[in-house]
């Protein structure tokens, strides 16, 4: 007799039975406050793994009968337990509204490790800047807010984390700049355009300090600067602002250029956001005209950028959008003054190079939740910038970039994430010639907490590079006459973070970093005010490695809560890029008999230092106060130092890196009463005491700058001042001082930083 018939049939009437048997538990978890849902939340149930919400933080339980007890959790609010009945066949509709843990002052970064985390549990040091501090600031560049950072100093441009790196003439970067996920570095110059920014729409910053190539690759050798955007609340919110101000007069009357009326600035931001049904949109956009500080040196821009996410019905947890954001800029430029006497804020030649730029981000990406902790996502950019100008130095970079990556999350407190990154470059330039390059890397991080106290993070990444006919080489030796060698780069990181006491963390971490030279670094060819800069094709790719042992303390005194943290460092690179003076080119063609700098491997460095910051937020007494303190120690030098080789190409004798500083303090502080707002910055920095000796040497040709650092040979204190009235629940005034004491300071040679200024801003939101 066949019996599959009659099996088939009981199987059937079984599971039937069954699932009639058990109680369907289905329900929406959203945050008590804003009623935003909370994907990804768990749902434990009896202490076992249940499930996961999806994207519109749906959760659906199967449960047999009787009485269990749920556990509902999510990074950043507090786990709520709920006893549930459960009757045969029966269908309960649950609906939890968690509560943020914000009161206790938890905050939840991304960057560290690619997916939620309280800042006390991540291994590595982070800091955070929060969209009040932008705002309240009259942010127009994000630059100036990355200068607030403790640890971290931005030089015409270019950021450096603890001294991570020096001045490079505006190509390469050795800190990776990231938004929403996605790398931000321009294909031909590898570097930052921090205009390009969407200030208004900013949903938190996040800096990680060390080597983080294990999880971004290439470029974030340095750290990693984490621009997060927002999504609409279920309350529609729309904010305006409009900000007029103008530079005054410096301390010294002779650098006055100007004649009938001071330059002056203006511009106006807004941005929108709503969910339409299952569809999220957030609108936003700048303008911002500049007369400029430096004669000639104006500058006009707009920028309109756009996120989208739509979050499908019928495929639970799955979600699609398309962000962008779009800039023009017009304006003029130059890199050396005229003279560091009369002429310190006007152009050598009293010309500059005059630009119109354009572009593009345009970001696809699909993200699905499934059941019990899986997420899977696909992330995609297209990256176009058009560089025109006068010198006929223009250029064009398209790069794409595509990333898929896969997380589970386990109810025994493991996340695994993996991931393949691939990105394609095409730069067609009069300034670098027409070049191509190519990146492969795939990687996989574990985290790891064991007993609620001890938090262990391991990942490992392998990187291929290729720039036109280079490309990435690992040699393992194996003996005198072995060795192997790997078409790609291994880099790793680990780390560990236990928590000792209540509010008390102590961390280790190890991390290694690989860079590639970018297009710029090795085939530029340019003259900018006189400087003659050379391609270098025989340029090697830098490698380095980072450690930091740490300890964070929270602080509560009543109202007031704060996180204390204190680490110390230590940095090392080899084959490190700088650019550097000698004669490169043909002492019989080249202006300056081939006199000028470029890009060059210089050897071994090491950099250790310390580094100590506090944030704090909450009342003291009926003031609110928010803080933002540090201050870094670091001591930058060569591994291969020589005095008397040295000092043929630097102005110090002593053994630090060139364009690096020893000594940064940082702070912010803000008090509120009612309706009123005021806030102070500060900023100082001591002498850098090295930089190329050309600029000695060469003197007489570029404007005094050996006389002026002579002069100005002494520390650097910046002060800024901002105050705001709330005239009602819709409009706010201030007004905002920077460099408040008027201070004449320089970020590098022949660059002297703006005069006081002040800012009338009017903003509304409703």
């Amino acid at each position: 007799m066949d019996l599959k018939l009659p099996l088939t049939l009981f199987s059937y009437f079984f599971l039937t039975f069954s699932l009639f048997a058990q109680t369907v538990i289905t329900g929406t978890i959203k945050d008590i406050v804003t009623t935003d849902p909370l994907p990804g939340a768990t749902v434990t149930i009896d202490g076992k793994p249940g499930t996961a919400a999806d994207i519109n933080g749906i959760f659906t339980l199967n449960v047999e009968p009787g009485t269990h007890q749920l556990l509902f959790h999510m990074i950043g609010f507090k786990d709520i337990k709920q006893q549930v009945e459960a009757k045969e066949g029966e269908k309960i509709t649950l609906d939890v509204n968690m509560e943020s843990e914000a009161q206790s002052f938890d905050i939840v970064v991304v960057s560290a490790g690619k997916y939620e985390q309280k800042i006390g549990d991540v291994t590595v040091s982070v800091e955070v800047i929060k969209p009040e501090l932008v705002e309240n600031k009259n942010t127009t560049n994000m630059e100036t807010i990355l200068d607030q950072v403790p640890g971290v100093n931005v030089t015409d441009g270019q950021a450096n984390i603890r001294g991570g790196s020096g001045y490079s003439y505006g190509a390469g970067s050795r800190v990776l700049l990231l938004v929403d996920d996605l790398p931000q570095l321009s294909g031909d110059a590898g570097d930052v355009k921090w205009n390009f920014l969407p200030c208004e729409n900013v949903e938190q910053v996040e800096v990680i300090k060390g080597a983080s190539s294990a999880l971004y690759g290439s470029s974030a050798l340095n750290g990693v600067i984490h621009f997060r955007t927002r999504y609409p609340r279920d309350t529609p919110e729309t904010k305006f602002s409009i900000y007029s101000g103008f530079y005054d007069n410096p301390k010294r009357a002779e650098l006055i250029w100007w004649k009938n009326r001071n330059p002056a600035f203006s511009g106006a931001n807004f941005l929108h956001a709503r969910k339409c049904g299952n569809l999220d949109l957030v609108m936003g956009g700048h303008v911002f005209t500049d007369d400029g500080y430096r004669e000639l040196e104006t500058e006009q821009r707009a920028r309109f950028n756009m996120n989208t996410r739509y979050r499908f019905k019928k495929v639970p947890g799955l979600s699609a959008g398309v962000n962008l954001n779009s800039m023009y800029t017009q304006g003029g430029l130059f890199i050396v003054w005229l003279d560091g006497d009369t002429g310190a804020y006007r152009p050598s030649g009293g010309e500059v190079q005059n630009y119109k730029n354009f572009r593009f981000t345009v970001d696809p990406f699909v993200t699905y939740f499934g059941a019990k902790g899986h997420k899977h996502s696909l992330r995609t950019r297209y990256y176009r910038t058009d560089n025109r100008n006068d010198t006929e130095q223009s250029s064009e970079a398209d790069f794409w970039y595509g990333e898929y990556q896969y997380q589970k999350q386990f109810e025994s407190k493991l996340t695994i994430t993996s991931g393949y990154v691939l990105n394609y470059t095409v730069v067609t330039s009069a300034l670098y010639l027409d070049h191509y390059a190519a990146n492969m890397s795939a990687y996989g991080q574990f985290d790891k907490k064991f007993f609620d106290k001890l938090n262990v993070s391991f990942g490992i990444r392998g990187e291929y590079y290729k720039l036109d006919t280079a490309s990435t080489e690992f040699n393992i030796v194996r003996g005198e006459n072995d060795t192997i060698t790997l078409p790609f780069r291994p880099v790793a990181r680990i780390g560990v973070s236990f928590e000792a006491a209540k509010a008390t963390w102590l961390r280790a971490s190890y991390g290694q970093g690989y860079r590639f030279p970018s297009i710029a670094e090795k085939y530029i060819r340019t003259s900018a005010s006189g400087l003659e800069i050379y391609p270098n094709d025989s340029l090697q790719p830098e490698t380095g490695q980072s450690a930091e042992f740490g300890i964070k303390q929270g602080i509560k005194c009543g109202k007031w809560m704060a996180y204390l943290d204190l680490s110390a460092f230590w940095m090392e690179y080899h084959n490190m890029m700088e650019f550097s003076f000698n004669q490169w080119g043909n002492p019989l063609v080249d202006p300056f008999f081939g006199l000028g700098f470029r890009s060059i491997n210089v050897g071994s460095t090491r950099t250790r230092g310390i580094d100590v910051s506090l944030i704090g937020q909450g009342k003291i007494g009926k003031i609110g106060t928010n803080m933002l303190l540090g201050y870094t120690y670091m001591d930058p030098q060569s591994l291969i130092f020589n005095i008397a080789k040295d000092s043929l190409v630097n102005t110090s004798k002593e053994n630090i890196l060139k364009y690096r500083y020893r000594h940064i303090a940082k702070a912010d502080v803000e008090i509120s009463w009612r309706k009123f707002m005021f806030g102070t910055s500060m900023r100082f920095n001591t002498f850098m005491e090295n930089i190329d000796r050309f600029f000695y040497d060469a003197s007489f040709l570029l404007g005094g700058i050996k006389e002026y650092r002579e002069r100005f040979n002494s520390s650097d204190w910046i002060f800024d001042m901002r105050f705001s009235y709330q005239v009602n629940k819709t409009v706010r005034v201030a007004l905002v001082t920077n460099n408040i004491t008027n201070h004449e300071y320089s970020s590098r040679p022949a660059d002297v930083q703006p005069p006081r200024n002040f800012t009338l801003q009017v903003s509304m939101k409703f």
